[in-house]
């Protein structure tokens, strides 16, 4: 049983391996012009072992989707069994950094670069929004008002713009990340006060 184990954990190793160099190659140099000859000297194994784990490259990307998809559910898991508020929300905005973080900028750069790629063997927007639309319920609850409910997707959906606006800009990954986590909770202040009605904000401005 250990062995089983330990084999387990050297196959899902060798198989993150994999998506990690095949992620860098794709974004350096474009997912068509990467072959899996390369990627398997990348990583210092032969063409067939690479085929022992994926089927071909369209299988790599596919599984780099259904590893995110499957992190969402985790996260959309766990925010459940947590008591909604302030605290929480915070914590699934770091949570959101991280998990896109850990992937590295890499996966956004190979999607930019790539785009015919990824909505050729993308499971589709449906099936992220679902998880977001899932996560957002159990953030905010029924009671929740307009703004608080706003704030917080809007703070999520800056994670993702935050990276994708990053590109050509004069700064490491780590940089990036920082800014983008600012950001985020910027948007999602713990002790923000609500705005007044737009009837009301026009009403103080007085005559223009």
């Amino acid at each position: 049983m250990e062995m089983a184990g330990a084999g387990h954990r050297r196959g899902s190793d060798t198989k993150a391996e994999i998506r990690k160099v095949a992620l860098e190659l794709f974004a350096a140099q474009g997912y068509d012009a990467t072959s899996l000859r390369e990627i398997a000297e990348r990583l210092g194994i032969t063409k067939a072992a690479l085929y022992y784990h994926f089927d071909g490259k369209e299988d790599i990307v596919r599984s780099l989707f259904t590893e995110h998809l499957a992190a969402l559910d985790d996260l959309v898991e766990w925010a459940r069994t947590q008591p909604p508020g302030p605290r929480l929300r915070a914590q699934v905005i770091d949570r959101m950094i991280d998990l896109i973080s850990q992937q590295g900028l890499q996966a956004i750069r190979f999607a930019f670069a790539n785009q015919h790629v990824v909505k050729e063997l993308h499971p589709g927007r449906e099936n992220v929004f679902e998880r977001l639309a899932a996560l957002f319920e159990a953030l905010t609850g029924p009671d929740a008002s307009v703004e608080e409910a706003l704030r917080i997707r809007m703070a999520l959906f800056s994670v993702n713009l935050a990276f994708f606006a990053a590109q050509g800009l004069d700064a490491t990954d780590e940089q990036v990340t920082a800014a983008a986590r600012d950001v985020a909770h910027l948007l999602n202040p713990p002790d923000a006060a609500p705005f007044p009605p737009s009837a009301d904000r026009v009403a103080d401005a007085g005559p223009v």
